[in-house]
């Protein structure tokens, strides 16, 4: 006998409208310098909207402990306290400077855990990563030298070393990452900012994109690492002390800083569900485009326990939404 149980409410269906608010109202601020105009616009459309999905949670990875934002903190509650606890961890925009800047690759994401299922890293907010998609899951080690890692994902894609493409974030942190990278022989790409698009495009068919290497932040590690589990891929990471202040602080903090953080440590549930919308154009998405009175958003919409993906492109009619809305669209 076969046992047929109903379909488990889709919470990302509803988490969408949360990143394409935070998009829409962001994505007026592409290309005109101002970072923190921006990034107070998504952070006030996604709060407004996050209200009112039906949830009771608590914000675990937010704004507040890297970015000094006065909304979207750690430890704020958010949505409307009529569903199940979740652990809440929000980007309203991943990829700050290139919007500001008028750059590819800038989104909004949210990502939701059951209750006590998410990494918090507290205020120590950088880690190493390694992310790579479904192909070379099982293959990585963090710890291994980065050519035993190129040589195994290599494998694992039926590729050689040269023909891997790396991604990495430009900072002066990783010039002798770069160094070792192009010993090896394997291409790279080096970004301003948005490693949680980098990560994603690992596991995204036809990105071009390989690996992901390199110093970036903790919280979007966390965020990745909740996409990246419906998708199928694999991100380890260690925490990372930026001199040794931070570090002692985050020992006494109960912090292992040597401690490999794998895909379980990040988020240790499977009923993930996380929703990520272009602001300007990327590999993964496009960005926002203006028409009139309207606008379109491209949305990556994922599900942890079915491991399905969608692609959401929505058409949004501006007048409307300005008529029962308090976003500032």
């Amino acid at each position: 006998m076969v046992i047929q149980n109903d379909p488990t409410r889709n919470l990302a269906l509803e988490l969408v409208r949360v990143t394409e608010a935070a998009a829409l109202a962001a994505g007026r601020f592409m290309g005109r310098g101002d970072k923190e105009g921006a990034d107070q616009a998504a952070v006030n459309a996604m709060r407004i909207v996050l209200q009112t999905v039906d949830m009771n949670g608590v914000i675990v990875i937010g704004e507040g402990e890297k970015d000094n934002a006065p909304m979207l903190y750690n430890g704020e509650r958010v949505g409307n306290g009529s569903g199940l606890e979740f652990d809440v961890a929000v980007d309203p925009i991943d990829g700050t400077r290139p919007l500001a800047f008028g750059r590819s690759n800038s989104l909004a994401t949210v990502a939701i855990a059951p209750k006590g299922t998410m990494f918090d890293p507290g205020p120590f907010v950088y880690m190493n990563k390694l992310a790579v998609g479904p192909e070379s899951k099982g293959m990585i080690d963090i710890e291994k030298p980065l050519i035993d890692n190129l040589k195994a994902i290599a494998k694992a894609k039926r590729k050689d070393v040269e023909d891997l493409t790396t991604i990495i974030l430009d900072r002066p942190r990783h010039n002798d990452i770069v160094a070792e990278i192009r010993k090896a022989g394997a291409r790279i790409r080096q970004i301003p900012d948005g490693d949680v698009a980098a990560a994603l495009m690992t596991a995204q068919p036809n990105s071009g994109v390989d690996v992901l290497i390199g110093i970036g932040g903790t919280p979007e590690g966390v965020i990745a690492a909740c996409a990246l589990r419906a998708m199928g891929g694999e991100i380890q990471g260690k925490m990372y002390a930026r001199d040794e202040d931070e570090l002692n602080r985050g020992r006494e903090a109960g912090y292992d800083f040597d401690k490999i953080l794998t895909m379980d440590d990040l988020v240790s549930s499977e009923d993930v569900f996380f929703t990520a919308t272009g602001i300007t154009d990327g590999e993964l998405l496009k960005g926002v485009r203006y028409f009139g009175s309207g606008a379109s958003t491209d949305s990556l919409v994922v599900r942890g326990l079915t491991g399905t993906v969608r692609q959401i492109r929505a058409t949004h009619q501006i007048h409307k939404l300005r008529q029962f809305s308090a976003v500032k669209y």
